[in-house]
């Protein structure tokens, strides 16, 4: 289906500038229900069928939301999805305030194309806490024998550093890619590697975004920092499921502080990754 990739930056800055500020459930309460909130009212103004998708934690509800695509019946799925919480004292700007704007923004675009799958845009509560929301629904997806083409996560996804040297690694890797740290990082599993090909190869379309893949052995649990975020869940479950990051603390030195403020993300980066992604989705 061709439409028109056109992402707006002034509106992923809008929608940063709403998202960040501390959204924990222990002590960003507030703001995280204002987050909640206003990605509905987003979802929603897109035309799609937005859905709370309830659970509990600690005797407390969260809720998921979920903005469906129309599609034809019985057609199987495909699940971009962002947390919107942070870790306490943070404005989470990287983590994961960056995620969800490329999500609402993808959402954006993708909702006035005609697709064959159905697309959930996905904004996951309580990652922080071992990725709660997303466990939930994956296992609800697998308990109702839904039809998973991809789950792609959005995890950090502004930061860039195009210093020699900004760029580590996970122990083994690093002969193997830039000491840069200018590109964003598409991880898969091996059941994800056709997945992971095709994606990055449509990502790779957007002139000015290095694109550099890894794909895991299993379940990630050589590398348990590949696993951490809402992609692990979907990869326990069985389903072929990729996660879009800018590779969080190999790179970004405000990962989990106070300083993860707006001004530090690279407004350009992000707008090329959600093109990428967009491309990405389209070419499934």
């Amino acid at each position: 289906m061709n439409i028109q990739v056109k992402v707006d930056p002034q509106q992923l800055r809008r929608t940063l500038e709403v998202i960040v500020g501390e959204r924990s459930p222990f002590s960003g309460r507030r703001h995280l229900v204002t987050v909640e909130n206003f990605i509905e009212k987003q979802l929603a103004s897109y035309g799609l069928k937005v859905e709370s998708d309830y659970f509990s934690y600690r005797g407390t509800n969260f809720r998921n939301i979920v903005g469906r695509s129309s599609a034809q019946r019985g057609a199987s799925l495909i699940i971009l999805g962002a947390h919107f919480d942070s870790v306490p004292g943070t404005p989470g700007a990287d983590d994961n305030a960056s995620g969800v704007a490329v999500l609402l923004e993808a959402a954006r675009v993708l909702s006035r194309a005609r697709l064959r799958s159905e697309i959930l845009f996905c904004a996951f509560n309580l990652e922080e806490l071992n990725m709660i929301g997303s466990s939930y629904f994956a296992k609800k997806l697998k308990s109702a024998g839904a039809k998973v083409d991809a789950m792609v996560s959005l995890e950090m996804v502004g930061y860039a550093d195009s210093r020699p040297g900004s760029q580590k690694y996970p122990i083994g890797l690093s002969a193997f890619y830039p000491d840069r740290g200018d590109f964003i990082g598409v991880i898969g599993n091996w059941n994800s590697s056709s997945l992971l090909r095709r994606f990055a190869r449509q990502m790779r379309q957007v002139r000015g975004l290095p694109v550099e893949t890894l794909s895991v052995p299993g379940n990630g649990g050589l590398i348990p920092a590949v696993r951490l975020s809402d992609h692990s869940p979907f990869w326990d479950a069985g389903y072929p499921a990729l996660m879009v990051t800018d590779t969080s603390f190999f790179r970004n030195p405000h990962y989990h502080r106070s300083t993860d403020t707006l001004e530090t993300l690279n407004l350009d980066f992000i707008a090329k990754t959600c093109e990428g992604v967009i491309h990405g989705v389209l070419g499934l």
